[in-house]
């Protein structure tokens, strides 16, 4: 693994700012989640591609900038999960959106991406050096 990659997601001066990362990154999605027309430019094509892409971000993001340790990560899926589950409810409650259960299966495979994602990194930083 390149060192400016672990350097950028392991170093402990860097949480900070995977913590600022996450923060934007739950408001914008719950905004686009939640708003009754979000924007079109801001799609994959696919709505189940665009919550696997988020739920990926916000998974990878996560690793950094709270659940660091992959024995933690039992909890980053619960939570993410949780989030994906919380948008569908409240998007039922939402004229013109819908819930859907195959939302809550894209956001998990898109938490799956992210997670094998950041698993050969995490696996580096554990390796001495």
């Amino acid at each position: 693994m390149p060192r400016f990659i672990l350097n950028l997601c392991t170093a402990p001066e860097r949480r900070a700012l995977w913590r600022a990362l996450l923060a934007v990154l739950l408001i914008a999605i719950t905004w686009l989640a939640l708003s009754p027309a979000p924007p079109k430019t801001v799609t994959t094509g696919w709505d189940k591609s665009n919550h696997a892409l988020a739920f990926a971000s916000l998974a990878f993001s996560s690793v950094w900038a709270v659940w660091q340790q992959p024995r933690q990560w039992g909890w980053l899926v619960a939570a993410l999960v949780g989030y994906g589950i919380g948008i569908e409810i409240a998007q039922s409650f939402l004229p013109p959106r819908e819930a859907d259960w195959h939302d809550v299966v894209a956001d998990s495979v898109g938490i799956a991406l992210g997670l094998i994602t950041a698993w050969p990194i995490t696996a580096s930083a554990a390796r001495p050096r």
